[in-house]
């Protein structure tokens, strides 16, 4: 049953219009870093990659943030929900399909663009710098399954526009949590315990950044990517129980 709502899922985010826009904006960003070769003063490749890698993650991002925090509440106001929820499925494996089906959608749009980074890499700073892009796109991939599955659960229990809202909030914060904590160091309690709490909720995006790896056109390490795949996992099944938990109680108009 996940597998049928998870591929239901893909066609009605590959199907919405918003996607082609946004995946059209992907290629125009890509496009641009070419454009700005000739002013980058020797730094061409690097600026390419850069704003290359730039755009598979904003992409992705847009698409979780836009796409995806609809995707539960718009079945909760079409009252399709109450169809689905009608035959022996658990709320939990509505959420998990879900957010499997949203998380590949987004893969989906990463690969298109990634794939096309890769080649202009090729071309551009050679096969070592190619490999270490794919290495990036690949733990870009990875962060998108903590920011899926943080989507669901807004998309749950708010309203699309504060779903996201509050996606691109997490976002932005996940890649300040190293300082959050190192702050809280100089805050008297309870307010230090409080943001450093809030720390480790976060997702520590900084996991799935390779830039220095990518600037450097050297291999990201192979234990960077295990890590942020077992991270990216555990994160991601904490907030499906999360929301499935606070998903069972909500009763439908």
């Amino acid at each position: 049953m996940i597998g049928v709502i998870a591929r239901n899922t893909v066609r009605e985010v590959l199907r919405d219009r918003v996607w082609f826009v946004l995946l059209g904006f992907g290629f125009v960003l890509l496009a641009a870093s070419r454009i700005l070769t000739p002013l980058a003063l020797g730094e061409g490749p690097r600026i390419t990659v850069d704003l290359g890698l730039t755009a598979v993650s904003g992409l992705g991002l847009l698409v979780v943030a836009v796409v995806g925090a609809n995707l539960v509440h718009q079945e909760i106001e079409r009252r399709t929900v109450h169809v689905i929820l009608a035959r022996p499925i658990s709320r939990a494996t509505y959420l998990i399909g879900k957010w499997a089906g949203l998380t590949l959608a987004v893969w989906i749009t990463g690969a298109i663009t990634g794939v096309a980074l890769v080649g202009v890499t090729l071309l551009v700073r050679g096969g070592e710098a190619a490999r270490s892009v794919s290495e990036a796109v690949i733990l870009v991939e990875l962060s998108f399954l903590p920011l899926t599955a943080l989507a669901v659960l807004f998309s749950s229990l708010s309203t699309p526009l504060l779903s996201s809202l509050y996606t691109l909030s997490v976002y932005a914060l996940g890649f300040w949590t190293t300082d959050m904590r190192g702050f809280a160091r100089q805050l008297e309690p309870p307010l230090a315990q409080a943001l450093t709490c809030a720390s480790y909720a976060l997702p520590h995006l900084d996991l799935f950044s390779a830039r220095l790896e990518v600037a450097r056109a050297q291999p990201v390490p192979a234990f960077q990517i295990l890590l942020a795949a077992a991270y990216a996992l555990s994160y991601a099944a904490a907030v499906l129980s999360v929301a499935a938990v606070a998903f069972e109680g909500r009763e439908f108009k």
